[in-house]
């Protein structure tokens, strides 16, 4: 049967064929350029046709990625003999296994409103080699059409139109993040969410787009993610023309906070340190080492598996032990971000934000009712005097700031650090509020020709003097026992790291003001925060804007708005960089003074140039 199709914008001469280039297709012919089409093309060539603005480092990121996989296409042979012979006749494997397409037969049923049951849809993936032999494939959708068949209408609908008809491209490391990721990119760059589904034939998860009217002739992408991915998938199939989901999303919405206190019963069950990320351990093995029980601990597991942060596999790898039916799991590598001894430990964060931050978020009304901290209100005092008393809660508080390190990892390499470090004669870093030492001890540890000097309340003086000696930079560091007040004078360096965001701006100013008369006129103040984005778009800023007013009556900001409260402290706010976790490095020094002959002059000491 041949059908009239839509023509398509034309390819460069050297492209294989497309279903558009000729006006009367069948099957066999369809098939043909589908082929055709898997042999030519790389992915980096193939995703700026499909999306014309991705190019450059995003376009090199995502190709990384995705792997151009197979080009889709739904036929409809009479019986399966039909099926074979056009196989055959497009150099294609005959007796490629099958399997059933939950998503394809559920798209039909949608669109032509039929019974599934009345739609036998099967997928083929016979193979094909790519331009550099590579393994890729056709996926062939089959459906069934006897001549004379009910089915007919659907046949010559879906040929004409092609609604099945895509290019796929399979993700190297389905993580959950990177997948989110990648959906983030393809919307922006006007890829439209078009459906997709989960096939539990093969444990495999689809998500399919719409692309723009572009120089290539297929208009419908699929991302492929091995595994299961329907939390992903749901918040996909949200965006949908057409769909109507918020009582779906708001659910998920509804019930974070259960996300949070189970990532805090993992950690405080030792969970992450009893499981391994390479060998899957069975359920009544880690109830024994955890003190669990093994149903209760199935049904946790199960849900933090929807998470990401472990997988769960049929049975355990080890032969010895005996199946006890409920599966065995193993840890992700963003589980092991909870396990105590992992380098970049994120523990003390999950046992904060599920604990004290957890319960004042409960009065969160009240910071919107009266604009004081809900966490005064619950507790009685504010969370430093709070954290003060009791010393496990200030030590579980210091561990989970130095939990961010990450955030300053690459603050050592800065231009104002590096050229202290170069400078012909010994240079301070002065850090302000310093907590236990995690950011000094970045930054001493790698420029060994400076000094510091760390400035905090008296607990916190105690736990850094013990980090920083462990780390063999004790002998060079100063301690100092105060407050903003006290801020050492004569320093070359100063830093600021995540301290503004915990005031109001009187305070705020207070606090550079004090910096600013302890600084020598060749000084530099580095302040490290997260920024408001200008344009409102999400980030981490915004969640944690929300999180300071809660908890202490403090706030994010905009870089213009530091760069005021900078200028009102005689400090002029020189350049910005930014930082991992979405964190950014502002760079200030005194303002400049009128000079004695021009009046244009900087007053700077003889180090002026030190950054």
């Amino acid at each position: 049967m041949t059908t009239t199709l839509p023509v398509e914008a034309p390819l460069p001469d050297t492209a294989a064929p497309l279903p558009g280039e000729t006006m009367l297709l069948d099957d066999a012919a369809r098939l043909r350029a589908a082929a055709a089409f898997v042999r030519e093309y790389e992915s980096a060539t193939l995703l700026p046709l499909l999306l014309p603005g991705l190019r450059g480092p995003e376009l090199a990121s995502v190709a990384a990625y995705c792997r151009f996989a197979h080009v889709g296409i739904l036929l409809f042979p009479r019986d399966p003999r039909d099926l074979r012979d056009l196989l055959a006749a497009s150099g294609l494997v005959a007796d490629t296994p099958s399997l059933p397409s939950v998503v394809v037969r559920e798209r039909l049923a949608r669109r032509h409103r039929r019974d599934v049951a009345e739609l036998d849809v099967q997928i083929l993936r016979p193979r094909v080699h790519g331009p550099a032999g590579e393994p890729r494939a056709v996926e062939v959708f089959t459906l069934a059409v006897p001549e004379g068949s009910g089915l007919e209408p659907i046949a010559a609908h879906e040929r004409a139109l092609g609604h099945e008809t895509h290019l796929a491209f399979a993700l190297e490391r389905p993580d959950p993040l990177v997948l989110r990721g990648l959906c983030a990119v393809l919307t922006r760059h006007g890829a439209r969410p078009d459906g997709g589904g989960y096939n539990p034939h093969e444990n495999g998860t689809v998500l399919y787009f719409t692309t723009p009217d572009t120089t290539c002739g297929y208009r419908r992408l699929e991302l492929y993610a091995p595994g299961d991915h329907r939390e992903v998938l749901a918040a996909h199939t949200s965006e949908c023309p057409g769909t109507n989901r918020h009582s779906e999303t708001l659910l998920h919405l509804l019930t974070g906070a259960w996300t949070t206190q189970a990532l805090a019963s993992f950690a405080r069950l030792r969970l992450p340190e009893a499981m391994d990320t390479t060998v899957a351990t069975g359920i009544r093995e880690l109830a024994r080492v955890t003190a669990t029980r093994p149903d209760s601990l199935a049904t946790l597991l199960r849900y933090l598996t929807m998470l990401g942060v472990v997988a769960e596999e049929s049975d355990a790898a080890d032969p010895d032990e005996p199946s006890d039916g409920q599966g065995a799991f193993r840890l992700t590598s963003l589980g092991r971000l909870l396990r105590a001894d992992c380098p970049d430990t994120m523990r003390p964060l999950a046992l904060m934000y599920a604990g004290p931050f957890y319960r004042s978020f409960a009065a969160l009304d009240h910071s919107v009712r009266t604009g004081q901290p809900a966490f005064d209100h619950l507790f009685g005092e504010n969370h430093f005097d709070h954290f003060a008393r009791d010393p496990e809660l200030a030590d579980l508080f210091d561990r989970s700031m130095a939990a961010s390190s990450r955030m300053f990892r690459p603050l050592p390499a800065h231009p104002v650090i590096t050229a202290a470090a170069q400078a012909a004669t010994p240079r301070t870093v002065v850090d302000v509020a310093g907590g236990n030492g995690e950011l000094l001890g970045h930054i001493l540890t790698a420029h060994p020709s400076l000094r510091g000097t760390l400035l905090e309340r008296p607990h916190a003086v105690e736990a850094a003097r013990r980090s920083l000696g462990s780390l063999g930079c004790g002998a060079r560091c100063d301690y100092r026992s105060g407050d903003f007040a006290d801020v050492p004078q004569g320093g070359d360096v100063y830093i600021l790291s995540r301290i503004l965001h915990d005031w109001d701006d009187d305070r705020c100013r207070e606090i550079l003001r004090h910096c600013a008369r302890a600084m020598p006129a060749h000084a530099d103040l580095l302040i490290v925060e997260r920024l408001l984005p200008a344009d409102g778009s999400p980030s981490l800023a915004t969640a944690w804007d929300l999180h300071m007013m809660c908890n202490v009556g403090g706030r994010e900001r905009r870089a213009e708005h530091y760069a005021r409260l900078l200028a009102d402290a005689g400090l002029e706010l020189l350049d910005r960089s930014p930082l991992p976790l979405e964190a950014h490095v502002l760079h200030a020094r005194k303002a400049a003074q009128p000079g004695p002959a021009d009046g244009q002059g900087h007053a700077r000491g003889s180090d002026a140039g030190v950054s």
